[in-house]
């Protein structure tokens, strides 16, 4: 399929070169696709914080729960003693209840905390550009949720105890949406799902699956905006992600 000339526009905001590269049809990929580029894939990152205090209370099953219910229990969790007190809200996610793509990033932010919803801001915008250039767009058959539902301290990476406090619900979300493609956002979101501590040059390009879904994982907006010379590998990632989710 062609791309439209919006797509190419984000495309050329995004700074992402284009070839053409015509006739692949099985897949229903699109026909311009990045030049490769040869930056290093196994960026530094900081080392994972030390573990604090554990949850203070284990979260109610939610298995069964509608989105109504699930909304509510965990605008009410407190799970974890050092979150709950100090959020101003908890960010639940957005979108289409029944989308095919499920985007899945780390943590609220500040803007996040206050507005109740992921990915706005500068990331946000990226992460619309990036949708845009798949001619998808923010709720439609779209849903973006986070690992964490409440905003670590000075944005801090998500503590191990609190992304498994917080596992049931974003378990719950996948069951009710049902998608048919996963793209982690960024490496803590990568590795959380996957439970492992590879670095994100390792997990980027690899197959994966979270609950026999095939999952994606790529760089986070956030890291993009600082990177940009890493939005054509993005671009790639996005492209793989949909080619998967076309397969029969």
């Amino acid at each position: 399929m062609s791309l439209t000339r919006r797509q190419r526009e984000v495309l050329h905001e995004m700074g992402i070169p284009l070839w053409v590269r015509r006739g692949d049809t099985r897949t229903g990929a699109m026909d311009a696709l990045p030049q490769a580029r040869s930056e290093p894939e196994n960026v530094p990152h900081p080392p994972e914080p030390l573990l604090g205090a554990l949850p203070a209370t284990a979260p109610p099953p939610v298995a069964g729960l509608d989105w109504e219910a699930l909304r509510t229990r965990v605008a009410g969790c407190v799970a974890c003693a050092e979150l709950a007190p100090r959020r101003a809200q908890t960010v639940f996610g957005v979108g289409d209840p029944e989308a095919d793509w499920l985007f899945i990033g780390e943590a609220p932010g500040a803007e996040e905390d206050r507005l109740g919803e992921p990915f706005v801001g500068r990331a946000g915008q990226l992460l619309d550009n990036m949708l845009a250039a798949l001619d998808l767009a923010r709720g439609e058959n779209v849903y973006i949720a986070n690992i964490l539902k409440c905003r670590p301290p000075g944005n801090r990476d998500p503590r191990t105890e609190e992304a498994a406090a917080c596992r049931p619900f974003l378990d719950r979300q996948i069951a009710l949406i049902a998608p048919r493609v996963v793209v982690a956002l960024g490496r803590v979101a990568a590795q959380a799902l996957l439970d492992t501590d590879a670095p994100l040059g390792r997990l980027r390009g690899a197959a994966h699956a979270y609950g026999g879904i095939p999952l994606v994982v790529t760089y986070h907006p956030a890291y993009l905006l600082r990177s940009p010379a890493d939005k054509a590998k993005a671009w790639t990632d996005l492209l793989r992600a949909r080619a998967l989710m076309l397969r029969p």
